[in-house]
């Protein structure tokens, strides 16, 4: 199984040129490495032009709503339905991300929603939790095959944009308390002041299956950095 690495662009860049900038420095850099998957996550508005993948590099979405009417339509202002993104090549979504929790409300029956929506439509959730209680109320009445095609993100709040990352050992037991929850082959990733210098541990040391980067996906060269040192994990 290849490693995942999630990059994570919040509300950035501002502008259209800065983000292809970003998104082809990122894809010449990795373009040789081959045994570790890249999903580059931009937002919504930058999809349409990054409509293509090379192989290890995937699309994926911040988030996507719960509704997805059969003709596309929907009284739904604002929102992003899962068959618009797979229009655009997407292949994961990011769900359930604490700074949707906090500044947009966002409640576990509404990240359950979001999962078993995004499934449906062959999108591959990324939920992320802060602790073990969101694995499961997240994942309540997903099926056995559905949870294949799931990807957990531990997310400690108290590191994420702080440069205060948790340690591989405590990151480690949550991780095996996640396992533990979900009796699952599914992929688990950390995510939390990810950058160059600990992101072989939390491979090597702690046992994730991937990363979910944020601040640090931003900056070209500390990202390519963070691939490279997986890669080599």
């Amino acid at each position: 199984m290849k490693h995942l690495i999630a990059a994570n662009w919040k509300m950035n860049p501002q502008t259209m040129a800065e983000a292809k900038r970003l998104f082809n420095s990122v894809k010449e850099g990795i373009k040789n490495i081959k045994n570790v998957e890249i999903v580059i996550c931009p937002p919504f508005v930058y999809l349409s032009s990054f409509k293509f993948q090379v192989p290890g590099f995937r699309l994926g979405a911040q988030d996507c709503f719960w509704e997805n009417p059969p003709t596309g339509e929907g009284a739904f202002t604002g929102e992003i339905s899962p068959a618009m993104l797979r229009n655009l090549a997407v292949k994961y979504a990011i769900i359930g991300h604490s700074e949707r929790r906090k500044y947009q409300k966002e409640t576990d029956e509404m990240v359950n929603k979001k999962i078993k929506t995004a499934l449906k439509n062959d999108l591959k959730p990324v939920l992320c939790i802060e602790n073990v209680s969101q694995v499961k109320r997240g994942l309540e009445g997903i099926s056995k095959e559905g949870l294949k095609n799931m990807v957990i993100a531990y997310e400690p709040v108290f590191a994420i944009g702080t440069g205060k990352p948790c340690s591989p050992e405590k990151a480690e037991k949550v991780r095996k308390a996640i396992k533990s929850a979900t009796n699952a082959d599914i992929p688990i990733l950390y995510g939390g002041s990810v950058n160059s210098q600990n992101a072989g541990s939390y491979i090597e040391k702690a046992g994730f299956q991937g990363l979910l980067v944020g601040g640090a996906s931003l900056n070209p060269e500390e990202f390519i950095k963070i691939v490279k040192n997986v890669s080599r994990a």
